[in-house]
């Protein structure tokens, strides 16, 4: 489902794991290792480009009708399992409010796609990614040994790991939750996926990602990790997460997998024309301008930093190339709206000065 905008349409195809970490794997001298994180890039370059050459559209939802009509209060989940093969979905194992499974992967991602679901419904009034209850599908036990999750525009698939370096991408549930932000992302803003609109596009995922963590666990803003795939990596890998948007670069150091090359300011920008422009890269900008704001604030994270972000994102001003500093200056355009020239602009001001970028 390929939303349209003013510069045509734009297929999507987005993956958790950057291509630089799995590139960077594939080159190890252990093929336990090596072979996995090859056949998993290969296989996401082919998907990307069958996403291309696609021709369903869909329109994004128009701003401001999330909760016209009879927009369903609960998800509709379809759950498939892979089989360790490639043709999606699979073969459905659990619908909509059946009785958990045998299967703790399916179990958490059908929890994980309700989650996220619940944050949209409860916290900003958008009943699913479409405002208008879309089912949301997802797919576990995705290929051999696949190294990564997506989501394709039309549903999530998870695979199972390579069990050396990733566990199981059902695990963490804001994995689920960002994967899933993307067809969020592609319902409203629409943000090309390349340069730092499609870093912004990234971020925007790790942040709810973050917020359904914290609004599953009931935790608030200084009592959050603010790490990404916290739990993915296989207990002999030296890091924590796949991404720290409190501190970008410090998720991993490992021998096989590098060192976590995420900037969290500005002048440390990554130009690139890999992974689509640094996409993964430079996110950690705006991911870290969200952890300072949200923890200025303290309390929830999900009620005035999500909700300021919420409401750049579905508010229909951003453009689908926008910059960093476009987003900024919306997200004090927000901010002023919703809550005047108190504390919480100010402090959006503050965020955005303190990794470099230019909001007003």
């Amino acid at each position: 489902m390929h939303p349209q905008s003013q510069h045509g349409f734009r297929p999507v195809f987005c993956t958790i794991v950057p291509p630089h970490v799995l590139d960077k794997l594939s080159q190890s001298d252990n093929p336990d290792l090596a072979g996995p994180a090859r056949r998993t890039l290969e296989g996401d370059a082919a998907r990307r480009t069958r996403r291309q050459m696609a021709t369903v559209v869909t329109l994004p939802a128009s701003p401001g009708t999330e909760t016209e009509g009879e927009a369903p209060d609960k998800p509709d989940r379809t759950m498939y399992d892979c089989r360790h093969r490639t043709q999606l979905p699979g073969t459905e194992v659990r619908a909509e409010g059946q009785e958990p499974t045998q299967d703790a992967s399916v179990n958490r991602a059908y929890a994980g796609l309700g989650a996220t679901f619940e944050l949209l419904f409860k916290a900003y009034g958008r009943s699913s990614i479409d405002g208008k209850g879309l089912p949301l599908i997802g797919s576990v036990h995705y290929d051999e040994k696949y190294n990564n999750a997506f989501f394709d525009g039309e549903q999530m698939v998870f695979g199972d790991g390579d069990g050396e370096v990733f566990l199981d991408f059902t695990l963490p549930i804001d994995v689920i939750a960002h994967e899933l932000t993307h067809g969020l992302t592609q319902y409203t803003a629409n943000l090309s996926y390349y340069g730092q609109s499609g870093a912004l596009n990234e971020s925007v995922s790790d942040v709810f990602g973050s917020l359904v963590k914290q609004y599953s666990l009931g935790q608030s803003a200084d009592r959050a990790d603010w790490l990404i795939g916290a739990g993915l990596l296989a207990p002999g890998v030296q890091g924590v997460a796949l991404r720290s948007m409190k501190e970008p670069g410090t998720a991993y150091d490992d021998d096989v997998l590098g060192k976590d090359p995420q900037p969290g300011k500005m002048e440390d920008y990554v130009h690139t024309s890999q992974d689509n422009g640094g996409v993964h890269l430079n996110s950690g900008i705006p991911n870290r301008a969200f952890y300072v704001l949200a923890t200025a604030l303290g309390g929830n994270a999900w009620e005035r930093a999500g909700q300021i972000w919420f409401d750049v994102l579905t508010g229909g001003q951003l453009a689908v190339d926008a910059d960093f500093a476009d987003f900024a200056r919306l997200t004090v355009a927000a901010s002023r709206s919703r809550f005047g020239e108190g504390d919480e602009t100010e402090a959006v001001l503050k965020a955005w000065s303190e990794v470099g970028v230019p909001a007003e």
